[in-house]
């Protein structure tokens, strides 16, 4: 497979988002991570990065870094962005409406203090925002702000189930990151559920009605 080019990679994703400009527009990116996990919140990022500046030569699709280089970049989003808005939806609301809807709960949390007009959004359609939505699949490999947006959600999740797993070491989440693992799903099947399963998520591993957390 040939090496990526990062700074022309990001140039790419950059002139992708420019091309949406008009005199006035302020341009969001908006992901999220962990809809598919069987533990934890639900995070959203919503990012404004500058435009007219040139970009950080590693921001990609979070999926594509090592955990290491997202917290690098993580770092040099949080410094150079315009605007940044986090959502998060708990276990307890996931299983109350279901992952999607928490999901877009979460995306109009992160969205409400972000001035922006025109809200590029990776997949997920019709939040009801005060702006222009654009919903672009695979956005974050095609979108500078989504990208950015994917860095930022995929690290705030990232630590919290870092502090989860120094809560409950046995179900090994500093290694599987919530997801159903054979580890993960062996330990759910020994020790039951923690306070941060998701009830609506474990119904295969774990009988619902002995699920008193």
């Amino acid at each position: 497979m040939p090496k990526i080019n990062r700074e022309e990679n990001a140039k790419r994703l950059l002139f992708h988002d420019q091309s949406f400009f008009t005199p006035g527009a302020v341009i969001a990116g908006m992901d999220e991570a962990g809809r598919g996990p069987l533990v934890g919140n639900v995070v959203t990022a919503c990012v404004v990065m500058p435009l007219d500046a040139d970009p950080i030569p590693w921001v990609d699709d979070s999926k594509k870094l090592s955990e290491s280089r997202r917290e690098k970049v993580f770092d040099e989003i949080m410094k150079n962005a315009l605007y940044i808005g986090i959502g998060q939806a708990t276990p307890e609301e996931i299983d109350a409406v279901n992952i999607l809807q928490a999901t877009m709960n979460a995306m109009r949390r992160a969205a409400a203090n972000v001035p922006a007009n025109i809200f590029l959004i990776d997949a997920v359609k019709n939040l009801g925002l005060n702006g222009k939505e654009i919903s672009i699949i695979h956005g974050d490999a095609l979108s500078y702000n989504i990208a950015a947006a994917s860095i930022i959600a995929k690290v705030t999740r990232d630590r919290q189930l870092k502090e989860l797993d120094t809560l409950y070491p046995m179900y090994g989440f500093i290694r599987n990151k919530g997801y159903g693992t054979r580890e993960h799903i062996e330990a759910l099947k020994a020790y039951g559920p923690c306070p941060e399963h998701r009830k609506t998520f474990i119904g295969h591993f774990w009988p619902t009605d002995q699920v008193t957390c």
